[in-house]
């Protein structure tokens, strides 16, 4: 086996234990999608490759508070009736492989639970929230605070 080999046996084996932690809390929470991940779990999985982050903010949030380099931005409906739901179902579809695992990303966690939600609905079987999300609902938290890559 070359180092190259045993290298992505050793990122395929820790991405399967930090989904299975994700899987776990969803179980323990009751979510009706495939798991919860921090911050630090969720760029985990994104640099090996092995799902992909989805910023659902808003384009001022993304531009004016910062994003994570290289993701790209599919702006959740606020308040979005069932076309607009749809609409973002589609374009999420449209960017991303349907068999990739999405990690759902916001400001704190709470929309990015809701589009995982309408994700895990809609048949997507590897949703995911990114707890705390890109700036945290209180200091100390979110995907800043853990020193993790942002740019404005």
């Amino acid at each position: 086996m070359s180092a190259r080999d045993a290298e992505g046996e050793i990122e395929a084996a820790s991405a399967h234990a930090i989904l299975e932690r994700a899987g776990e809390r969803a179980r323990v929470l009751g979510l009706a999608y495939a798991g919860a991940l921090t911050p630090a779990e969720a760029w985990a999985l994104h640099i090996v490759g092995a799902a992909a982050i989805v910023d659902i903010r808003t384009e001022p949030e993304w531009q004016l508070v910062g994003h994570v380099p290289g993701i790209p931005l599919v702006v959740w409906p606020r308040g979005g009736d069932a076309a607009q739901l749809q609409a973002f179902l589609d374009e999420v579809g449209a960017r991303f492989p349907q068999e990739a695992p999405l990690l759902f990303l916001c400001r704190s966690g709470v929309r990015s639970h809701y589009a995982a939600e309408l994700a895990a609905r809609a048949g997507h079987p590897a949703a995911y929230n990114v707890l705390e999300g890109f700036e945290g609902d209180a200091p100390g938290r979110g995907w800043r605070a853990a020193g993790l890559p942002w740019e404005r």
